[in-house]
């Protein structure tokens, strides 16, 4: 058997990671809780369960200077507004649209970033990939067998991708050298402290099921696969992680026909690979890319 640092072992982490992250779709629908609920309440286990293996592990959980801080303040509020309108979006419509509608965020990235970090104008691929998500969220959006409210759900889910992509820009340009699980840490304890005045319901008055289903979608559908991603990024390429973490939408759609018995309809089916293809010509593209010198101020 070869020994697990090598790279394949990595991509094998990955797929678990892509599954593990396609499985948070589904909480969103079993757990009797409104977003704002779970999204809080998510926040709180994940960095509990990781503060206790960074300090198992002796990670550093300091931060390496007072202006991280605020860079992490400002992209934890970012966080943990995305995490609660992604749920939202899948508790009005239905997992696909929402992890469909959230895939978006590699083109939504790749439009805003020139202007925003680099002070020139989005590419013409960027451009032409934007149009091919707008024609895949339209189909998606007439499609007429998905349940719930479709329109609001594509809204909610792109404000959702929107809010992604700007936390993931500044996490780039102000929070470099921090790893992924200080992040993680600290914005889902923001999460938490956010969203912990307006819980519709005490935690103490909740069910030992919906408390299982928290811990779980907390442990194993949040701090693991987003520690496996970060593990993975010391091997494998951008370009490899992003094209596996794209397999959340057909491990989703899978797991909610078969779980929720959620199907999508041909038009949401051609409209969702529209999207997906998007998002990976996008990533392909920008990996082809020399990254080019942020604008300083």
């Amino acid at each position: 058997m070869p020994p697990r640092s090598e790279p394949h072992w990595d991509l094998y982490g990955l797929h678990l990671a892509a599954f593990m992250l396609a499985g948070t779709a589904l909480f969103a629908k079993l757990v009797p809780l409104p977003a704002l609920d779970i999204t809080g309440l998510r926040g709180g286990i994940a960095a509990l369960a990781l503060l206790v293996v960074m300090l198992l592990g002796r990670a550093r959980l300091r931060l390496p200077s007072p202006r991280h801080y605020l860079a992490m303040l400002v992209g934890g509020l970012l966080f943990a507004v995305h995490w609660m309108t992604y749920f939202h979006a899948m508790q009005v419509s239905s997992v696909a649209v929402g992890v469909v509608a959230l895939l978006t965020f590699p083109v939504i990235t790749a439009v805003i970033e020139p202007p925003l970090l680099h002070r020139r104008a989005p590419r013409g691929y960027a451009l032409v990939a934007g149009l091919a998500v707008l024609a895949g969220v339209t189909l998606i959006g007439l499609e007429s067998g998905l349940g719930g409210n479709v329109p609001l759900g594509l809204a909610v889910g792109i404000f959702s991708a929107v809010l992604y992509s700007l936390r993931n820009l500044l996490q780039k340009r102000f929070l470099e050298g921090v790893s992924g699980p200080q992040v993680m840490l600290y914005q889902g304890a923001l999460t938490a402290l956010v969203f912990a005045p307006f819980l519709s319901t005490s935690p103490l008055r909740l069910a030992p099921s919906t408390w299982g289903l928290l811990l779980l979608l907390g442990t194993v559908f949040t701090a693991v696969p987003h520690t496996l991603i970060t593990h993975g990024l010391r091997r494998l390429s951008a370009t490899t992680v992003s094209f596996t973490l794209a397999l959340q939408v057909p491990y989703a759609t899978l797991l909610a026909a078969l779980v929720l018995s959620e199907t999508p309809g041909p038009l949401a089916i051609t409209g969702g690979a529209l999207v997906v293809a998007a998002s990976l010509f996008v990533t392909a593209r920008q990996r082809r890319e020399p990254a080019p010198v942020a604008a300083t101020d």
